[in-house]
């Protein structure tokens, strides 16, 4: 009896393992190997008159962002000078101070909205995006109040728009790598999960998804799916929605978004944890319906599931860590099989972002930061709560 009772709870331990870890080992095998075949062009024709160019409307979410809006405005002047017949809107959302005052005299338009029950950056952009419609916009780009753009940005999602492109996603990376080794970890981090794998879907011809920063929506997907996405993962959620209704997101690879990584402890402490709680509670809220939808046929769904079920790397590294002291030789392979294909997916996508010595230096101080992370996990689970709020991470440059 005893012996069968181990025996049970032996193979129930290798069910979890493969349960926790193997959908995230596939999504990255075949993503990594998808970033690395011959990409695509998805801009075809840049010989457009500019005057012919869809017009494109910038919605900034901003709360309580009085001390660094001005020069994000400033920053996408310079992208907007370059283009024509193009708008700038910020949303000040629930803000106690004078964000939208410093955005109207920096020469944006601005939105207003006080809401003390739905708070969050989903109900900040559903706001605005049911005004805008009223306008007449072609398309609707999303950037947050912290952001730094290339000077080409603008006017290369008019030429996507103008492809006939429905939805869009472009680079986004840390603008401060060197400040810290913390900001070198999250800019080889953001690489390979911003990029690499955005990489893979567009090669892959499937939905690349939305990262919440640098996205932009035509109208007719808008008017198709509205932006009602209250959780404090909105962009994902959102983007589910999005491939269940049919559309799917290119990855524009040609002109990139920054924003600075916190380097404090409380301050990354407060992004990392509140990221990673909002993907739990979509795991949590979704997972279930997307595999009941897979298994009726609707296979556009496997790789937004697969993309859910892949944990965050610390944690799926730390599983298969402790999976190779489990003295079972098949899964120890498989751990070892794993562990490698996750430090290949990162050195992958050092390369194809450019990064050099100082990324691959960097990488030996991994464990620490995955101790970083452990001791985080309440903290992460207390963001997983469907009411977790819109919280601004402070700005520390």
């Amino acid at each position: 009896m005893i012996n069968d009772l181990l025996f049970l709870v032996f193979v129930l331990v290798h069910l979890l393992i493969l349960g926790l870890t193997l959908p995230g080992t596939l999504e990255l095998l075949t993503l990594t190997l998808a970033a690395i075949s011959p990409k695509k062009s998805l801009i075809k024709n840049r010989s457009i008159n500019a005057t012919a160019l869809p017009k494109l409307v910038i919605v900034i979410p901003a709360h309580n962002e009085a001390e660094g809006i001005a020069a994000c405005i400033e920053n996408l002047q310079l992208s907007l000078n370059k283009t024509s017949a193009c708008d700038l809107v910020v949303i000040a959302d629930n803000c106690h101070d004078d964000t939208a005052e410093r955005a109207t005299k920096a020469g944006a338009r601005v939105l207003v909205r006080q809401d003390e029950v739905k708070r969050g950056k989903g109900y900040a952009l559903d706001y605005a995006f049911k005004i805008l419609l009223a306008d007449q916009y072609d398309g609707y780009l999303v950037l947050d109040a912290d952001s730094r753009i290339d000077e080409e940005l603008i006017s290369e999602f008019q030429y996507a728009f103008a492809q006939g492109i429905e939805a869009v996603q472009c680079r986004y990376r840390i603008a401060n790598p060197d400040q810290s080794r913390r900001a070198r970890l999250n800019f080889i981090a953001w690489l390979a999960f911003n990029e690499l794998r955005l990489l893979g879907r567009e090669n892959l011809n499937v939905s690349v998804g939305i990262l919440g920063n640098g996205f932009a929506l035509s109208r007719k997907v808008l008017q198709a799916v509205p932006y009602e996405a209250g959780s404090i993962a909105e962009d994902m959620e959102y983007h589910l929605r999005l491939v269940a209704a049919g559309f799917k997101v290119h990855f524009l690879d040609t002109v990139c978004v920054y924003s600075e990584s916190p380097n404090q402890d409380v301050n990354a402490a407060s992004q990392r944890t509140r990221w990673e709680g909002g993907r739990f509670r979509l795991i949590i809220d979704h997972v279930p319906g997307l595999l009941r939808a897979v298994m009726t046929g609707k296979w556009n769904l496997v790789e937004p599931l697969f993309e859910l079920l892949l944990l965050p790397l610390s944690f799926h590294v730390v599983i298969l860590v402790l999976t190779l002291l489990i003295p079972l030789t098949i899964l120890q392979w498989y751990a070892g099989a794993a562990l490698l294909l996750v430090f290949l997916h990162v050195l992958i996508a050092i390369f194809l972002g450019g990064g050099g010595l100082k990324e691959l230096k960097v990488i030996a101080t991994v464990p620490t930061y995955v101790l970083w992370k452990l001791i985080l996990i309440p903290q992460l689970w207390a963001n997983s709560r469907h009411n977790a709020a819109w919280q601004r991470t402070d700005r520390e440059n």
